[in-house]
């Protein structure tokens, strides 16, 4: 009767673990089909008529690269544009950035608004609302701090707008680490999870993916909404405005442009705070699925798979789907460092680091609600509004 509930056992075990294999081989290989996929894509034509664009540019804090950021702004092969950066506090050292730029492009239209008021938790979006009194153009492009673009950057995010059926723009990034070890983690967590799911997602035509990096619409789309307000207190401010734009009927474009976002993370603590804040919004979300989010962790499913499996009479199976999972992960890996800035081999040995950690992470955030933001903490609940904590 034992031996054979334990006979029993192991081969629910092996069929477990061999599930698991599959799952993970699965998602691994149609993440890196997703991505070349996409890298095949060909972008569209350029558009005779270009509009007038005002750029708009919240800053917080001299974080690193700012100058060589914000400065591949100024330098667009665009017609007409204006660019409004916008800071809280007059004693910000982004402004001693600002006024270096300003400096160095006399001829083009820059106005630097400093204004403390706060709109609601979310700062970001509370700057935004003070900087759009000073947009002199209809065609919006707000853009995160940390974003390096080339000079065709504007013309490809703007040229979907001329459709009017179109209501908001937004881009993929990859994450351009600093030195530190933290900061290429971090990098990995964008380059090698979050961007292959967003395009696994995109692959299979869903297109809720909204990114703060570009956020490209019309002013008369943005008054149709009612403005910022109404989404200056999510944590997930980017996808709700992505949400109010649907409700109007109109679609939401992701661009072929594929900009880089500079990527810094001074410690360990630093790097999982906000990977604990990435993963509570995606908790917000998409809090049904989210626990099966784990699929998506390679590695750790994939060893799961073959602890349960390599000693069963499915062995043979466990130890294939095992090396092609491994053989998909590594390409997944080094697909973004061709002819990138780092060595192509550089962070292989923080691989099976990144994807462990990740899972850590992603168990951790169904435990707490609190996150840290621009030193300020913050509870979110079920419906994604930040509420500060005292």
């Amino acid at each position: 009767m034992i031996q054979s509930f334990m006979v029993a056992l192991q081969t629910l075990l092996a069929v477990i673990g061999v599930a698991s294999l599959a799952l993970a081989t699965i998602y691994t290989c149609l993440a890196l089909i997703a991505v070349l996929v996409w890298r095949t894509r060909k972008s569209g034509r350029t558009p005779v008529r270009l509009p007038p664009v005002t750029i708009l540019k919240p800053l917080c804090g001299a974080e690193p690269g700012l100058y060589e950021n914000l400065r591949s702004f100024c330098r667009q092969s665009y017609p007409q544009f204006q660019i409004v950066f916008g800071v809280g506090d007059a004693s910000d050292p982004a402004l001693s950035v600002v006024e270096r730029l300003v400096a160095e492009f006399p001829n083009l239209a820059m106005d630097v608004v400093i204004d403390p008021q706060q709109h609601g938790h979310n700062r970001k979006i509370s700057s935004l609302i003070n900087m759009l009194k000073h947009a002199r153009h209809d065609v919006l492009v707000m853009a995160d701090s940390d974003a390096f673009v080339g000079a065709d950057y504007l013309t490809s995010v703007t040229a979907p707008l001329l459709d009017k059926k179109v209501g908001l723009v937004t881009c993929l990034y990859h994450g351009e680490p600093t030195h530190l070890v933290w900061s290429r983690l971090g990098a990995m967590y964008i380059n090698e999870w979050y961007m292959p799911s967003v395009l696994l997602a995109w692959l299979f035509g869903h297109e809720n993916y909204v990114s703060g990096q570009t956020l490209c619409l019309r002013r008369d789309t943005l008054q149709a909404i009612g403005g910022l307000l109404g989404i200056v207190n999510h944590l997930a401010d980017d996808y709700e405005l992505g949400q109010l734009v649907r409700r109007l009927g109109l679609r939401i474009v992701l661009s072929s442009y594929h900009l880089k976002a500079e990527h810094h993370e001074p410690n360990l603590e630093s790097l999982v705070r906000h990977e604990l804040r990435w993963m509570r919004t995606l908790y917000v979300l998409r809090p049904n699925s989210f626990r099966f989010i784990f699929f998506t962790f390679s590695l750790p499913l994939a060893l799961l798979g073959l602890l349960l499996g390599a000693e069963s009479a499915s062995a043979v199976i466990a130890w294939s789907l095992f090396e092609v999972t491994v053989v998909a992960r590594l390409a997944l890996h080094f697909i973004h460092r061709v002819r990138g800035q780092r060595s192509l081999f550089a962070d292989l040995w923080l691989l099976p680091v990144r994807d462990f950690l990740i899972c850590w992470v992603w168990c951790r955030s169904f435990f707490t609600s609190r996150f840290t933001w621009r030193g300020s903490d913050f509870d979110v609940g079920a419906d994604g509004i930040m509420r500060k904590l005292t």
